[in-house]
């Protein structure tokens, strides 16, 4: 032990004497010049930012096409008190730099007088700007667009009604296959707003991953979330079954399952938002009464195509006869020869790739997130409690009641950040006056 001691001792002042030299060595050497930070006064260099906190302007003509920068343009900075502490003139990419003495608000003037002859600007020529970086804090001039009146109302009604119609498209799979799940196993699932999660992290994942394009990855999400509904059928909820375990003990397992699958895509996926390789942004086109990008478009056409073909199964086919059975009675069922646990495997299987359909297509609508599901839930659980637990089409209505009073609920007061208060103030009040939703049936307890 005094050995070992000893050597490691010995070692720790040999390098205190080979590091001592170098260290007395540098402190000798005379520092580098540090560059002056230029004045507050003094327009820093155009080409490059400056060190410390600075405010950009980029000056671009959106009136040509494809948009030039303006060149040549004097912009100055003054301070909250109206002192002025910079200005800079836009270099030929159209920008310009302006150094600020320390964080706060600051004011940019644009020297009108300066800008070409053959450009015109209307809006107005001064922009506040709150500096908190260390480094850029950025301000934007409209050239070239024109300033226009303000929208009327039925414009913005239309645009609003029309997102809730697609919103409430995307609510409406998701709730299908919930409302399927609950009325064949009387399971409140709440790890659903997961499955929605799934279904965009496998689109992202297939189109970025695996390069395949948006649409072909739509299609392979929902086919491997088909394959994690019959997965989580057979290795989770079927054991859970075949030993009796009652429906609030599966309700509390299905919490437990949410958030072990929450944190699971927080620590594969991260928890910053990424958007698909294409329909990033689109650019509206209009169609009279309102405008759609074409991605939007694109959404609501495939919703309402598999919402249809979905029920039109449910209501023809000999499985959705059998799954309409085991709703009404699971052990009538069994008596009369279904095969009980093969219908609810289907009916996951069912549920989870409608429920992943969702989940891509708002990937496709905005942008892959892994609590994307988890705040979608509770509008989900609205949509099915609305309409009626358990009804097929009860789930449908109250997606698009939920979705448009989610979107134009803003346009009569109803803050943005707090949309969906509306919707559940209208749930709140239909099931006061008829507590088993819309087209719910009422059921007599005890």
């Amino acid at each position: 032990m005094r050995r070992t001691t000893h050597v490691l001792v010995t070692a720790v002042l040999a390098l205190m004497v080979l590091l001592l030299p170098a260290a007395a060595a540098s402190a000798t050497e005379d520092p580098s010049p540090t560059p002056a930070t230029p004045s507050a006064s003094t327009p820093a260099p155009a080409d490059t930012p400056p060190p410390g906190a600075y405010v950009g302007v980029t000056l671009v003509d959106s009136s040509t096409e494809p948009p030039t920068p303006v060149p040549g343009v004097t912009l100055v900075v003054s301070s909250a008190d109206g002192d002025e502490v910079g200005e800079g003139v836009t270099n030929d990419d159209g920008r310009a730099f302006i150094s600020i003495p320390e964080r706060g608000e600051y004011t940019v003037e644009l020297d009108e007088s300066t800008l070409p002859d053959d450009v015109e600007f209307d809006g107005s020529t001064t922009r506040t700007v709150n500096a908190l970086l260390e480094g850029g804090n950025f301000v934007q001039f409209q050239i070239g667009v024109a300033a226009v009146d303000e929208v009327p109302f039925a414009e913005k009604f239309m645009t609003a009604f029309m997102g809730g119609i697609k919103f409430g498209l995307i609510i409406g799979l998701a709730a299908l296959g919930l409302s399927l799940i609950f009325g064949t196993t009387k399971l409140t699932n709440f790890s659903h707003g997961e499955l929605i999660t799934f279904g965009a992290i496998a689109t992202y994942v297939m189109n970025r991953a695996f390069g395949l394009p948006v649409i072909l990855a739509v299609v392979a999400a929902v086919v491997v979330s088909a394959v994690f509904g019959w997965l989580q059928d057979k290795f989770l909820w079927r054991p859970l079954r075949n030993k009796g375990i009652g429906i609030i003990a599966m309700m509390i397992v299905s919490i437990g399952f949410g958030i072990f699958l929450r944190f699971i895509f927080q620590f594969s996926f991260g928890g910053s938002r990424r958007s698909l390789s294409q329909y990033v942004t689109q650019k509206r086109q209009d169609y009279g009464f309102f405008s759609l990008a074409d991605k939007e478009a694109a959404i609501i056409i495939v919703a309402i195509v598999v919402l249809t073909v979905t029920c039109i199964g449910l209501m023809r086919t000999r499985l959705g006869k059998a799954m309409r059975a085991v709703s009404d009675n699971p052990a009538l069922s069994a008596s009369s020869g279904l095969r009980v646990d093969g219908v609810i495997r289907a009916v996951w299987i069912l549920g989870t790739a409608l429920t992943g359909l969702s989940g891509a297509l708002l990937a496709i609508n905005s942008q892959v997130n892994f609590q994307m599901g988890f705040k979608l839930l509770l509008l989900v659980f609205a949509a099915v409690t609305l309409g009626g637990l358990g009804t097929i089409w009860g789930a449908l209505l109250g997606s698009m009641i939920i979705g448009i009073l989610y979107e134009v609920g803003p346009l009569f007061g109803i803050p943005s950040s707090i949309k969906e208060v509306g919707a559940l103030v209208v749930l709140i009040l239909i099931l006061l006056v008829r507590p088993q939703g819309i087209l719910g049936r009422p059921e007599r307890i005890g």
